[in-house]
């Protein structure tokens, strides 16, 4: 009889903790083995680490390759007439809303005419900045001077494994 109950102990050990009890191991007149030496696991290969700037310097790279964003804004243009800027930025402001588009939906955070009275959204104290005479506490409202802009959806690519993020447009040499 006592082997049954010693057979029912070792099996709820099992079930229960993974493993036999010290008492049952010594009733059972046995002894724990040494554990085998662990090697060590070799090294997968790591995913790469993303870092919070990754998205944003992406967005900067899509509107750089798209619509020649950063090379508009890093040049020069007190040497151009009013009107050669204004026929640039045509087309800037194009492509560059185009490439916006594709990969980031944007809506206002108040979507009401600007100039006119607009009540306080309620929730997220961020969504709103009060400008001129601002009494204490939240007012309830005022003149909407900007809607503002909320990001609904983000649909970034994937990165591709080695690419450097702080590239935003690699050097372009022709070979003639």
């Amino acid at each position: 009889m006592s082997r049954i109950l010693l057979a029912f102990r070792s099996f709820f050990n099992i079930l229960f903790h993974g493993a036999l009890s010290e008492a049952t191991i010594t009733e059972l007149g046995l002894s724990r083995r040494a554990a085998a030496p662990v090697k060590p696991a070799t090294p997968a290969a790591a995913a790469p680490v993303l870092k919070t700037s990754d998205g944003a310097l992406q967005i900067l790279s899509i509107l750089q390759r798209d619509s020649r964003l950063i090379d508009f804004i890093m040049e020069d243009s007190s040497g151009y007439s009013d009107e050669q800027v204004g026929a640039a930025v045509r087309g800037l402001h194009d492509q560059s809303r185009e490439a916006l588009a594709r990969y980031v939906s944007l809506a206002p955070v108040i979507d009401s005419v600007e100039g006119t009275y607009a009540k306080t959204p309620a929730g997220d104290p961020g969504a709103v900045k009060f400008i001129g005479n601002v009494p204490a506490g939240t007012p309830p409202g005022g003149l909407l001077r900007h809607k503002g802009w909320r990001v609904t959806r983000v649909d970034l690519p994937a990165l591709p494994a080695k690419q450097d993020t702080a590239i935003l447009a690699p050097a372009e040499i022709e070979i003639e």
